[in-house]
């Protein structure tokens, strides 16, 4: 299938995990793709994609993206905001610090990058916002996380009502537990993430975590002109695990 031939698309975080394969299922099927990757990363990327150094919770950084991108004349058909991040505390336990580096890389970045890219998008263009399970499940210690997650499916509600007058739409794929470089990022010991993992995994009626390319198909069927009678909705991807 060649469904994104001759469009440009762009993939915050589309270096590793979930955006990496999002970003390679859009090349495979023609996109020219452009990615993210924080500022001092050493970013690996494939060969044709376009790396923008850019910190999900960069707000100057974003409006200056939008505005290269209009100079150069450039429209953005699809929009990955995938870029976020993850650290767990209980209750007791939690910062000021926490709470504002979550929200500003998880909701605050992703609000004014999407404000910032609005003249860029395209006619019929697709936003979508990776939420995640966390939002719709009681976890214990992911209060912080889960808030920031459940202010992203709002927003696709939101913002696709402002933005359909151009063309526009914006939803949400909430992954459940995937196996990607963010785990170990969660700010637990080896033997902890081990423990939670594990406890985790017993919760999916699938038996497993899921797959990068898993969450990256639904990516792609939300951005394509097949779902253009679906806006402001979340497809939730968890194996059932907050289904069943």
């Amino acid at each position: 299938m060649a469904r994104f031939s001759n469009k440009t698309v762009l993939v915050t975080g589309g270096t590793s995990g979930i955006g990496l394969a999002t970003a390679r299922a859009f090349a495979a099927e023609g996109a020219q793709v452009i990615v993210t990757a924080r500022p001092g990363k050493a970013a690996q990327v494939d060969a044709g994609f376009e790396l923008v150094q850019l910190d999900a919770a960069d707000i100057v950084g974003a409006r200056e993206l939008g505005a290269r991108l209009a100079a150069a004349g450039r429209q953005l058909d699809a929009v990955f905001v995938n870029a976020g991040m993850a650290e767990f505390a209980s209750l007791a336990d939690a910062s000021v610090d926490l709470w504002d580096r979550t929200f500003d890389t998880n909701a605050k970045g992703a609000f004014f990058l999407i404000q910032a890219l609005r003249s860029v998008l395209a006619k019929g263009a697709s936003i979508v916002l990776n939420g995640s399970i966390n939002a719709r499940i009681g976890m214990p210690n992911s209060a912080i996380y889960a808030a920031s997650k459940a202010a992203l499916i709002s927003l696709a509600k939101t913002l696709s009502a402002e933005l359909l007058p151009q063309g526009a739409r914006v939803n949400v794929v909430s992954p459940g537990p995937v196996q990607t470089p963010l785990y170990g990022k969660l700010g637990f010991d080896s033997d902890t993430l081990a423990q939670v993992a594990a406890q985790i995994q017993s919760q999916v009626p699938l038996g497993r975590f899921g797959t990068p390319e898993e969450i990256a198909s639904t990516v792609l069927h939300l951005s394509a002109p097949e779902s253009a009678f679906i806006v402001g909705t979340e497809i939730i991807v968890d194996g059932g695990m907050s289904q069943l």
